[in-house]
Parts: C-alpha cells; structure tokens; sequence
C-alpha cells in the first residue's frame, strides 16, 4: 500500500531493505552487491532501483494521476488540470483543451495550492497526534481498522473494517479450506471475503476467463459468476473489453 511508504521513499521511488532497494509502486526489488544492465550501461541496485521506477512509472505524480481518485482526492477536472501542467501545457492551452475559462484554470491553481498547504498541515497534526498519544488513528477499541485496496472503486463506509470483523467473517462464510460457504449479502462483509479470494491471484499474470472461473468454481461452486462479476466491481480485478483477459488490478 503506497499510503504504508515513507514520503521521502514515495517521491524518490524506492525504499532501501536490508538486502536489496524495492520499487514503492510494484514491488520489483533489486538486490544489493548485484550489477544490473540497461540498455547497455551498467546499475547497482540502488541506481537500477531508480532507473526502473523511471523508466517503468515516470514519477509519482505520473503513476497516481492515473489510479482511481478516490486514492488521491481529487475531482476529475482537478486530475485533468494537473495532468496537462505535468506534460508542460501552458495556462492558455489547458484552458483549450479543457473547454473552461483562462480565470477558471486560476482559480484551480489556487484552490491546489490551498489543499497542498492544509495537505501539509493535516499531516502535521496526524502526526502529532500520534507522538502524543502512542497510538495511530485507525487503532479503536473494537479493533484495528484495515487498510483498503487501492484499486477500490468507491472508497466509503463500507471499507471501515476491523481485523476482528474480517476474522468473523472468515469463519462464518468461509470454510478451512479457504471455500465459501454462502456469499454473504452485506457489502462489508462481501468485501471482506473477495479480499481473500484475491489471494488466489497474482499480480502481472494474465489470465483467461477459463483460468478464473477454474480458481472460483473451486472456492464457490454455486455461484462463481457472482464472484468474478464481483471482483471487477469492486475493483480487485480488471477485465479487457473483449472480456478475454483478466488482471489483477494495479
């Protein structure tokens, strides 16, 4: 989860482990004391770290103006304006190319800025509530409240979980085996269960409408359908518009 990564790492494009420098965004990780080549020049893992998060992603602001944006809070015209000033688009041509007033692209300008600056002092003060009280924003009495997918489609109430709810749930839909027993009809409870089933998957691998419906009719034969409708909708998983091709979503 990119909201689980150091600013300073987010910006830069890689964190540093113990025995290698790991892309922040997919995870493809580069081992210390190992040469790397690109295109005929010659990396150690710090510099191939950064040579493929650029080369891969571009930059952050590239890779998250892209994603759903819910993920980073922003309306669409606000993502468009933001996209078009990082390809270097003047205020003249944003303002041609969006069909909206040269003052309007201005006034999107400082309303940004204004949220970059409360951005900055809301992480402030999160973090000094921390530092005051030991204890993180998401941690209550009724357990510790789980980071959602970034994928999601609509991130609301309905994504406020707790360990202890996910745990319950598990056991009463699901059986040892990792099978449904009965796909439950509360949302919470449905999300909760399609991030297990997600397990099933992994990331960068295609697969066929084949390959899917073999992996769910084990986990819920009843009603596998369901399942895979289901995993799009919530965004686990993406489909191409033939409907041939499935992919975990990135």
């Amino acid at each position: 989860m990119l909201w689980n990564e150091e600013l300073e790492d987010l910006l830069r494009g890689y964190t540093e482990m113990t025995d290698a420098y790991r892309c922040v965004i997919c995870n493809k990780q580069y081992e210390k004391g190992r040469i790397y080549e690109f295109e005929g020049a010659l990396y150690d893992a710090m510099g191939a770290a950064k040579y493929h998060f650029r080369k891969e992603h571009k930059s952050l602001a590239a890779y998250l103006l892209h994603q759903e944006l819910s993920l980073i809070g922003l309306s669409e015209i606000q993502a468009n304006l933001l996209q078009l000033i990082l390809e270097g688009k003047s205020d003249k041509e944003i303002s041609k190319q969006l069909g909206i007033a040269h003052s309007t692209v201005r006034n999107h300008r400082f309303k940004l800025r204004e949220k970059e600056k409360q951005s900055k002092l809301f992480l402030a003060m999160m973090m000094s509530l921390v530092q005051e009280t030991s204890k993180e924003i998401n941690k209550t009495e009724e357990g510790v409240i789980e980071e959602y997918h970034q994928t999601a489609t609509m991130v609301d109430d309905r994504y406020d979980i707790t360990d202890e709810e996910r745990q319950k749930a598990i056991a009463t839909y699901m059986d040892e085996n990792g099978g449904i027993k009965q796909f439950p009809a509360r949302e919470k409870k449905k999300i909760i269960l399609l991030g297990e089933v997600m397990k099933n998957f992994k990331r960068g691998i295609a697969y066929s409408e084949a390959e899917i419906n073999k992996v769910l009719k084990r986990i819920y034969e009843e009603d596998y359908p369901t399942l895979r409708r289901a995993l799009i909708e919530y965004g686990f998983m993406e489909r191409s518009l033939d409907c041939k091709v499935y992919r975990v979503k990135e």
